[in-house]
């Protein structure tokens, strides 16, 4: 199976080295490429699009901005965001906006293609360097008790999963379900929880402590 993929950067020669980065992976293709925010919201319009790589800093809409529109478009479309920008600010917006994951331009190129394919099996990515200065910031909330929580047994273990990190098939794998029932139930817990997508059920999961 080939994924499609919209590629997001001002800088033309980025861009091609992205892209010949990225489909040295046979299952990735780089259907689409945009130089700015309004120009990617027309490539997703246009095409079908499993991922979106995106850097922040772009002309006219910036990558926040951009992935606050298509995941309200498009919820099932995976954004990683892609910067040279090392800053919490950025990757809190980011996360919050609904990225599915957030890597920095210094990566090396299989940890590139390793990210990708994290967004694609539902989990989530952020640089190393990253995550030690946002995720305080995101899980700066008090918590609830699991006991008031409006979430059956297999809803609340599926969420501590998920806050784990681990993708819709291992969960599945751990759980003895199909894939098809894990997706359900996460759909399920979001309308619940009145969350938008993973990346927040996750946030949420280590938040209150579930993990």
């Amino acid at each position: 199976m080939r994924y499609n993929l919209l590629l997001v950067e001002d800088q033309s020669i980025v861009r091609s080295g992205l892209k010949m980065m990225i489909e040295q992976d046979d299952t990735l293709n780089v259907i689409a490429e945009a130089e700015n925010g309004e120009e990617a919201l027309r490539k997703v319009d246009e095409h079908i699009i499993d991922v979106v790589v995106m850097d922040i800093r772009l002309p006219e809409m910036n990558g926040i901005e951009t992935t606050r529109h298509i995941k309200r478009r498009y919820p099932d479309v995976h954004v990683l965001m892609l910067t040279t920008f090392n800053d919490e600010e950025y990757a809190e917006q980011s996360l919050r906006e609904g990225a599915d994951g957030f890597l920095l331009k210094t990566a090396e190129p299989d940890k590139l293609v390793q990210a990708i394919h994290t967004c694609l099996n539902g989990g989530m990515t952020i640089h190393e360097d990253v995550a030690a200065k946002v995720m305080p910031r995101l899980l700066n909330k008090s918590t609830v008790e699991v006991k008031d929580l409006p979430l059956s047994p297999r809803e609340l273990s599926i969420t501590r999963l998920v806050g784990e990190g681990k993708t819709n098939k291992e969960i599945a794998t751990e759980l003895y379900l199909s894939v098809g029932t894990v997706k359900n139930h996460i759909t399920q817990t979001l309308t619940k929880l009145d969350l938008r997508d993973r990346t927040q059920l996750a946030i949420f999961a280590v938040k209150n402590n579930l993990v």
